[in-house]
């Protein structure tokens, strides 16, 4: 089934030390400005987009008002979007990668990953039925693979919109020079998905190797930006080494860049990385995240996304009821799926797309919403 939860870290996974002291914090909210009700709080977030330091920190680390915290999230989502839920399918077209950042399952170390690449012809037949369905978004997302150039990746964009011009591209690759970026522009990718993984320089350089630099990845995000895309960022919730300052600071960078898309989910270890006996990040603040983002950015394009339905059997049900407002199911070849493994135990591996698109339909219905088949655009 779609959402099958699948088993999270390992029985005896030693708790990180940081992590006990979020908790305790928790249960105490200690050091955050008492005086003001949690209420006044939701409602200043809701009708200014705003507050203080001291009042974020107050309501990421306390979950006693959660569910007044998702109601204000679920009717900002619906003044701006009403009850639609936005759907692409997603193509995982290779799962080689040059980079080794510590977290993820298809880094450019893991030696026992099993490699593939989609041809042109493959992707375009993803494509083809992902459109039978009624999907108008392809998202076609990788790792840093340098076997495709960049004449490759514009040939097949070129290729899906001259077949669908009424269907958005999506690309996530990573990072590129800005020219390469112009030249995807050009081609007619219409939007450009590039989390940023944490705001922190600190934090940042816990979870990669020194090759890697947030003031590049950053100047990725202006590149794409200045240059007319729809931009996505976001960050995991939960990752190694992750305080309550460091989510503070990733939701200050996102007012800076005010991005079309912003994509959360929950650290979840895979077991052949450096981090494969850290903790996976906390489903419940993952939400309340998801909630503080939408009342923060109305208009914000939201994903509930495989992680927090990994994490979590109704994790993408909950993630619609606290804010999120599109869906991503899997267009790439069932044979391919469980290669394209970021973490362990990833749902819908296994089914064909259309299953996957009807039982998603499903689950969304009955959470109150409905999936509509357009390019579902950002509305600011």
């Amino acid at each position: 089934m779609c959402g099958r939860q699948g088993e999270v870290g390992r029985a005896g996974i030693p708790k990180q030390e940081t992590n006990a002291k979020q908790k305790a914090d928790v249960k105490s909210n200690k050091g955050f400005g008492k005086n003001r009700k949690m209420s006044d709080i939701i409602e200043k977030l809701k009708t200014t987009q705003n507050a203080e330091d001291d009042e974020i920190l107050r309501l990421l680390n306390t979950d006693e008002f959660d569910e007044e915290l998702r109601i204000a999230a679920d009717e900002t989502k619906k003044s701006v979007y009403g009850d639609k839920v936005f759907i692409r399918g997603l193509i995982e077209f290779t799962n080689y990668c040059k980079n080794n950042c510590y977290y993820c399952g298809i880094r450019g170390g893991n030696t026992n990953a099993d490699r593939y690449r989609l041809s042109k012809e493959e992707i375009l037949e993803c494509c083809a039925e992902g459109y039978k369905l009624g999907y108008r978004t392809f998202v076609l997302q990788g790792g840093e693979d340098l076997t495709y150039s960049d004449d490759d990746i514009c040939d097949i964009v070129q290729s899906i919109k001259s077949l669908y011009p009424d269907a958005a591209v999506t690309l996530s690759i990573g990072e590129k020079e800005k020219e390469s970026y112009r030249r995807y522009k050009e081609a007619g990718a219409d939007r450009y998905l590039l989390r940023h993984e944490t705001a922190s320089e600190e934090h940042y350089q816990k979870l990669h190797p020194s090759e890697l630099s947030l003031e590049k990845r950053k100047e990725c995000l202006w590149n794409l930006k200045e240059l007319g895309y729809q931009v996505g960022a976001g960050f995991m919730v939960g990752s190694p080494y992750q305080e309550p300052e460091h989510i503070l600071a990733d939701l200050r960078f996102l007012q800076e860049l005010r991005p079309d898309m912003i994509g959360i989910g929950p650290f979840i270890p895979h077991k052949d990385t450096p981090f494969a006996d850290f903790p996976a990040g906390d489903y419940k603040l993952t939400l309340r995240i998801l909630s503080v983002i939408r009342l923060m950015f109305p208009y914000v394009l939201l994903p509930a996304t495989t992680a927090l339905g990994t994490i979590s059997p109704n994790g993408r049900e909950e993630g619609l009821r606290h804010g999120a407002n599109v869906v991503m199911p899997n267009l790439s070849p069932v044979r391919f799926r469980e290669k394209y493994s970021l973490y362990d135990n990833k749902i819908c591996t296994g089914e064909e797309a259309a299953e996957c698109k009807a039982c998603l339909e499903m689950r969304v219905k009955k959470a109150g919403y409905r999936i509509v088949t357009d390019r579902g655009d950002v509305r600011r």
